[in-house]
């Protein structure tokens, strides 16, 4: 069995990823504006997607943003803050009941099937193990992997049409 995020999640984590990234060597904490094309260019996101994907990190806090030529989003705090499972559970809402997975009919508590509490547990130790994750973290292990030391991303400058 594979634990995969969703397209959202996948996204969300890749965009925030990105706006942890340090863009110049005076951007030590990634504070600085980013805009969406270079967001979508850098991590490998649809350009007509990522909007939606930044608009619901916006609204649940995890980024901030500001229109106009000088703006962009950043993180609304820093990395250290942010966990894995905030930026999945921004994105990937739990709009559905979730369904027995022996019986095919909603989940409740009312009548537990034989699999539940099993299943409950799987999933409350994968929620904290994402919990336990922060992009700091995520942040320190793509500088290592990328072999870019902190302050060498992207050029914010090169991104010309203000978008």
């Amino acid at each position: 069995m594979r634990v995969q995020l969703g397209k959202r999640g996948d996204y969300a984590v890749r965009a925030v990823v990105a706006l942890a990234r340090p863009t110049t060597a005076a951007d030590t904490d990634g504070s600085s504006r980013r805009k969406t094309r270079e967001i979508a260019t850098e991590m490998s996101i649809p350009l007509n997607y990522l909007p939606q994907i930044l608009a619901r990190l916006v609204a649940t806090g995890v980024i901030d943003s500001i229109a106009g030529p000088n703006g962009g989003y950043r993180l609304a705090r820093p990395a250290e803050r942010i966990t894995l499972l905030e930026v999945v559970d921004a994105v990937d809402s739990d709009d559905e009941p979730p369904r027995c997975i022996l019986e095919g009919r909603p989940c409740g508590w009312e009548q537990e099937c034989a699999l539940h509490r099993y299943w409950s547990s799987a999933q409350g130790a994968f929620r904290r193990s994402l919990e336990s994750v922060t992009f700091a973290d995520i942040a320190a292990v793509d500088a290592m992997l990328t072999g870019q030391p902190r302050g060498s991303g992207p050029d914010q400058s090169r991104v010309a049409d203000g978008s």
